[in-house]
């Protein structure tokens, strides 16, 4: 295993959803993706989301503003969770993103995992879900 995470969002039937990586991988290489959506099903969904223009469209339905304020949060919290400070940094937003979006999944995992995510939010209301839990954030 190249890093360490634990699992932030399970189904109710207990299979991992979402797990939360650490922002460093065991060789000290920055992680940028402190979110990842694991689920099968899910991330098949949100594929099919992405292959027909989803991250185009999302982009004109929320705020240059908004879409920076979701990827600060987010590292922000990617930056708290550092525990290895010498050597170079996990940087950017959501997935690594330093503007505008890049990746839906992984958005969804971090709306999924409790944060505030207008964009993880819009895809969710479009896709089918699971019930699940959310075991730590």
């Amino acid at each position: 295993m190249a890093g360490r995470f634990r699992v932030v969002v399970r189904r109710r039937s207990g299979e991992p959803m979402v797990i939360e990586n650490e922002p460093h991988l065991r060789d000290g290489t920055p992680m940028p993706t402190l979110y990842w959506l694991v689920d099968p099903e899910v991330n098949e969904q949100v594929s099919v989301l992405e292959s027909t223009g989803g991250v185009h469209r999302y982009e004109f339905l929320i705020s240059p503003e908004e879409i920076a304020s979701i990827h600060d949060r987010y590292a922000e919290r990617r930056r708290a969770a550092v525990n290895l400070h010498d050597g170079p940094q996990p940087s950017g937003g959501v997935g690594g993103t330093r503007r505008g979006l890049k990746c839906l999944h992984a958005h969804v995992a971090n709306f999924l995992a409790g944060h505030d995510d207008a964009v993880g939010a819009l895809v969710v209301s479009e896709i089918r879900v699971p019930p699940m839990v959310v075991v730590a954030t």
